[in-house]
């Protein structure tokens, strides 16, 4: 048996900015349901949506050993792409045969582009 991964809660003060975030950035869509206080971020291809959930008295923002990886093939050219559109990516560094690059989305979670999902192994 399997079990596919769906979903990856996000705990944020920033709910607005970071749907817009994600949708601007990597081509999420917004999904509200009324009523709901978690607002889901679904993919425009496969892969997880976000959760984005507001954060709670005791918890801090960005303070989570998780990054979110974003499979491109091109991650320069993407990087280069979202530094037009706002988003600031840090040094490309080359890996075991792809790079990577990464940045932060508005609550200081990490956030990375890679290509290592296009590495034949």
């Amino acid at each position: 048996m399997t079990a596919p991964l769906g979903r990856i809660v996000i705990y944020t003060k920033k709910i607005e900015q970071m749907a817009a975030f994600y949708a601007r950035h990597f081509g999420f869509s917004v999904a509200r349901a009324e009523g709901d206080r978690i607002l889901e971020l679904r993919p425009q291809t496969a892969g997880a949506a976000l959760l984005l959930h507001p954060v709670s008295a005791g918890q801090k923002e960005g303070q989570a050993l998780v990054k979110l990886v974003f499979d491109v093939e091109d991650v320069a050219a993407f990087c280069e792409a979202s530094g037009k559109n706002g988003l600031k990516f840090g040094k490309v560094h080359q890996a075991d045969g792809y790079v990577f690059s990464n940045a932060k989305d508005p609550s200081g979670n990490s956030v990375q582009v890679s290509s290592r999902a296009f590495v034949r192994r």
